[in-house]
């Protein structure tokens, strides 16, 4: 029975997830200090900036800015695959032990190589996440990625282990807390609202923070749960949060359920057990949600009336 790393692998046609013959990497290495990631980047933010200002690249700025961004959350994205990989190395080799010395020495190699793409990853997230400050500042919106999620690991959870099946545990709880921060989660939902006047826009937008400001005095330690969109009420409430620096969650929709989709989202974001569901206009998925919340007892708070107003406040002044 072959017990090596390459005979399993081969046994099992898992060729592709190797990650042999990737040069030695010294963990004693440090991640970039964070005072200095902030004044380098600031820096460099500064002057693309103002290069691109009075030129006729002026127009292409909040593009070149959310790209500015992306760089580094690409690269985080493919040392998160690494690691995953890695992941998949030490399943197979703590699946497979012999309780010999080489599986041994194998084992704590790709461990060791796991732990430092994982600090490697923690860092670039870093660096991502202060580009999106910069770019929150230039443009007023919160930064979200092109596809997939914005997950940011904690700094603190690597795990210092040479053990396989603790590495195992501990990256899926590294896995956990990044896909869903502790706290209490808050539910917002909205859709795409169009204005005839930029000041109504406005003043949309100032109802969605002041109602969230209100939202959170009430809930602590609150993680805002949203759909995503990158557009609308969504991106509106992301950027508040990115503003207050609340956790937030965003459910994307499973595309190949086609109709249901919405529904879907509906009931992942409700299983949650929010303490809020904050709902301003939108379509009837929308409207599903509330009644849906309701049924579960979770209180609601009703926004749906003309700019995100209480519907029975605006219905009174009518009737």
């Amino acid at each position: 029975m072959p017990s090596t790393l390459s005979a399993q692998l081969a046994a099992l046609e898992l060729g592709h997830l190797s990650i042999a013959n990737r040069p030695e990497v010294d963990r004693s290495l440090v991640a970039p200090d964070p005072e200095a990631v902030t004044h380098t980047l600031t820096a460099v933010w500064s002057d693309l900036f103002a290069l691109l200002t009075d030129t006729n690249l002026e127009p292409e700025a909040e593009e070149l800015a959310w790209g500015f961004v992306n760089l580094f959350h690409r690269a985080a994205t493919k040392k998160a695959g690494l690691i995953d990989r890695a992941t998949d190395e030490i399943r197979l080799l703590v699946a497979s032990g012999d309780g010999s010395e080489v599986h041994a020495s194998e084992l704590e190699k790709q461990v060791d190589r796991a732990q430092a793409a994982e600090a490697a990853m923690i860092a670039l997230e870093g660096l991502r996440e202060t580009a999106a400050q910069l770019y929150m500042h230039e443009t007023g919106h919160s930064w979200r990625p092109a596809g997939g999620s914005r997950l940011s690991h904690d700094a603190n959870a690597t795990s210092a282990v040479v053990q396989g099946r603790e590495f195992l545990r501990a990256r899926a709880e590294s896995k956990r807390k990044a896909a869903m921060p502790a706290g209490k989660p808050v539910v917002f939902a909205g859709g795409r609202q169009s204005f005839p006047t930029t000041d109504e826009a406005k003043q949309f937008g100032e109802n969605i923070w002041a109602t969230l400001d209100k939202v959170r005095e009430h809930v602590a330690e609150m993680v805002l749960v949203h759909g995503g969109d990158s557009k609308g009420a969504d991106r509106l409430a992301s950027a508040w949060a990115e503003a207050r620096r609340v956790p937030q969650i965003a459910f994307g929709l499973d595309t190949r359920l086609g109709q249901r989709a919405g529904f879907r989202r509906n009931e992942q974001m409700l299983s949650l057990d929010p303490r809020f569901v904050v709902a301003f206009p939108g379509n009837g998925v929308l409207e599903r949600l509330v009644i849906q919340a309701k049924e579960r007892r979770i209180q609601v708070v009703d926004r749906r009336g003309p700019l995100g107003t209480n519907p029975k406040r605006a219905a009174a002044p009518a009737a």
